[in-house]
C-alpha cells in the first residue's frame, strides 16, 4: 500500500517536449501551482535530468533523476520526499515541488561582438588604432549539480544567461587581443592574420573560466574576424611611420647583403690565390725531386763533396784540440811532434762515411733500375775491400777488436 491515496483524479505525465532548450520548467495543468499528484508518471529522455525542488522553511532540497527514465513517481525514486512527506503533508497527496528539466546534450551557440576599441603597435605606442572583434562560442551543461549551485533555477532565463556569458567572453577576448601584440611582438597591422593564434589562446583559458563562473563547458569558440578601422587617423599615421621604417630597413638589409656578397667574393679570391700558391710550390718541389732522380750521379758526387767538406772541418776542429797537428817544439809549450795515427783515423772514418752515403745513393738509383750483384752491398762499395781497410786500422791499433768485429758483421751482413 502506498503512502498516498490516489483519489484526486487523473494523474499527470511529467515530461519535456521542447525541441531546443537548456533549462525548462514543467508546470501542472490547471491552476494548481506546484502541486504534484502522487502516482503521476515521470519521463526523462536520455541526455536529460529532471530536478525536483522542494522548498522548505529550513532550506531548499532537491532530487535528481537522470534519463532515460519512465516510471511512476514514488518515494523509491524520490529519496528526499520520503523524509519530508509525513511532516509537511501528513501523508496526503498532492505534494509541493518545482520540476526543472536540464538538457545535458543541448549545445548552445552564442554570437558575440566587441565594438571598436583602441589598440597600439608594440613598436609605436603613440598611435591608437580602432579594432573590432566578432565571433561565436558554443557551450553546454555537463555538471548539472555544480550549475545549480551557481544559478537560481526558479527564475532562470536563457537569454539573460547567454548575455552574461557573452559579456564575460567579450571582456576576456578583448584582453587577449590587446595583450597579444605585446607578448608575441606582433605588428598591429598584422593582427588580422593572427586569428588562429588568438582563437587558440582564448579557448585554452576561457574554458576554465566559464566552468568556474557559470558551470558550463565551452565546446568551442570561433573568432570570425578582427577588423582594423583603416579609415581612422591613427591607422594612417601608423602606416606612414611603418612605411618609413620599412624603407629604411630594406635599404639597410640591401647594404648588408651587398657587403656580405663582397666579403664572400674577397674571401673566395684569397682562398683561390692561396690554393694556386700551394699548387705552385708543390709542383716546384716535385720537379726538383724529379731532377734529382734524373741526375742521381751528380747528386751523389755533390753529397760526397759535402761529406768531404764536413770531414775537413772536423779535422780542423781536431787541430784545435792538438790532435793530428805537428808541433816540433822550439817554444815554451814544448813540441809533441806529429800525430799521424789520429789523422789517419779521421781520414779513414771520413772515407767510410762518405762511401756509405755514396752507397746509399747508389742503392736508391739501383732500386729504380736493376738489382745489384749478390756478392756486393747496395751501391758500388765492395764490402771485402772495406773489411781489408778496417783490418789495417785494427793492426795499427787505431780501432779496437770489438769495433772491427761489429763493423765487419755490418759490411758482410753476418
Amino acid at each position: 500500500m502506498g503512502l498516498f491515496k490516489s483519489d484526486v483524479g487523473l494523474m499527470d505525465t511529467i515530461r519535456c517536449d521542447e525541441k531546443s532548450y537548456l533549462i525548462w520548467k514543467w508546470s501542472p495543468s490547471g491552476n494548481r501551482g506546484n502541486e504534484i499528484r502522487w502516482g503521476s508518471s515521470l519521463r526523462v529522455k536520455d541526455g536529460e535530468v529532471a530536478v525536483f525542488v522542494y522548498k522548505q522553511k529550513d532550506g531548499t532540497m532537491q532530487d535528481y533523476i537522470e534519463g532515460p527514465f519512465d516510471e511512476a513517481i514514488s518515494t523509491k525514486n524520490l529519496p528526499i520526499l520520503t523524509s519530508i512527506v509525513g511532516a509537511a503533508y501528513a501523508g496526503k497527496s498532492p505534494f509541493q515541488a518545482e520540476i526543472y528539466f536540464i538538457n545535458l546534450a543541448q549545445i548552445i551557440q552564442t554570437k558575440f561582438g566587441i565594438p571598436f576599441f583602441d589598440m597600439y603597435d608594440p613598436r609605436f605606442g603613440d598611435f591608437g588604432v580602432p579594432v573590432s572583434v566578432r565571433g561565436t562560442l558554443t557551450f553546454k551543461i555537463s555538471d548539472y549539480k555544480e550549475f545549480i549551485k551557481l544559478h537560481r533555477l526558479i527564475d532562470f532565463n536563457l537569454d539573460d544567461f547567454q548575455a552574461q556569458i557573452k559579456d564575460a567572453v567579450s571582456r576576456y577576448v578583448k584582453d587577449v587581443v590587446v595583450d597579444l601584440p605585446i607578448k608575441e611582438n606582433i605588428p598591429l597591422v598584422q593582427i588580422e592574420s593572427k586569428i588562429e593564434l588568438i582563437n587558440e589562446t582564448v579557448e585554452n583559458n576561457l574554458k576554465t573560466r566559464l566552468q568556474e563562473k557559470f558551470g558550463v563547458d565551452l565546446t568551442g569558440i570561433d573568432i570570425g574576424s578582427i577588423e582594423i578601422d583603416k579609415t581612422s587617423e591613427g591607422y594612417t599615421q601608423l602606416m606612414s611611420v611603418t612605411k618609413d621604417v620599412t624603407s629604411a630597413t630594406v635599404i639597410a638589409e640591401k647594404d648588408a647583403k651587398v657587403k656580405d656578397i663582397a666579403d664572400k667574393q674577397r674571401i673566395e679570391v684569397e682562398n683561390y690565390e692561396e690554393s694556386l700558391r700551394i699548387q705552385r710550390e708543390e709542383a716546384q718541389y716535385a720537379q726538383h725531386k724529379q731532377t734529382q732522380s734524373s741526375n742521381l750521379g751528380a747528386f751523389q758526387i755533390e753529397k760526397q763533396a759535402e761529406v768531404g767538406v764536413a770531414g775537413a772541418e772536423a779535422l780542423g776542429h781536431m787541430g784545435e784540440n792538438g790532435a793530428g797537428s805537428v808541433n816540433l817544439g822550439g817554444d815554451s809549450t814544448g813540441g809533441t811532434g806529429f800525430n799521424p795515427a789520429a789523422m789517419m783515423a779521421s781520414m779513414a772514418i771520413g772515407n767510410v762515411v762518405g762511401q756509405n752515403i755514396a752507397g746509399s745513393m747508389n742503392n736508391i738509383m739501383n732500386n729504380n733500375s736493376t738489382p745489384t750483384e749478390s756478392n756486393k752491398q747496395d751501391g758500388n762499395v765492395d764490402p771485402y775491400e772495406e773489411v781489408k781497410k778496417l783490418k789495417s786500422l785494427l793492426d795499427e791499433g787505431i780501432i779496437s777488436e770489438e769495433e772491427f768485429d761489429k763493423k765487419k758483421k755490418e759490411l758482410l751482413k753476418l
